[in-house]
């Protein structure tokens, strides 16, 4: 392997190809994430908020109860009733709440969050072009594969 990581941790060797395969894939998921965060920040917005905007927006025009924005979730333990009230707040997505039972809602994403995404999708679009330019279509597919391997038991 690289130096990259012993670099970054300041650390010699590592005690298995696990431990270390392990140790990459976190320094790595943490790059990427701070990276996102920057640029969702200049919108004043999380990466938790931006993937529900995403979510219900590929459920347009019907959205999603609660419950299925929880299972959609990239990062999960996130209290989404309060984020959802958050996104509210702001007006980036609308709750409709079912006659019959007022605990259930559906939230819909706004023209105020559609034009939100509209703004940063592109932003993300090419920063994530260019932190995957180091790897070819098929090495992406793999690092895919072998990411799924690592999580897949729990799904």
């Amino acid at each position: 392997m690289g130096n990259a990581l012993l670099h970054r941790i300041k650390q010699k060797r590592f005690s298995s190809p696990q431990h270390e395969a392990i140790l990459n894939v976190i320094v790595a998921g943490d790059y990427l994430r701070q990276q996102v965060e920057k640029e969702c920040a200049k919108y004043d917005i999380t990466p938790i908020q931006f993937n529900v905007l995403r979510i219900l927006m590929g459920a347009r025009p019907e959205g999603h109860p609660r419950c299925e924005i929880i299972n959609r979730l990239i990062e999960r333990g996130t209290d989404v009733t309060r984020l959802i009230d958050r996104l509210e707040k702001r007006n980036l997505v609308e709750r409709t709440r079912d006659g019959q039972d007022r605990r259930h809602s559906n939230t819909r994403i706004t023209q105020t969050g559609i034009e939100l995404l509209e703004k940063i999708n592109p932003i993300l679009e090419v920063q994530h072009f260019e932190q995957m330019r180091k790897f070819t279509d098929d090495e992406c597919l793999e690092l895919s594969r072998l990411c799924e391997k690592i999580y897949d038991i729990d799904y």
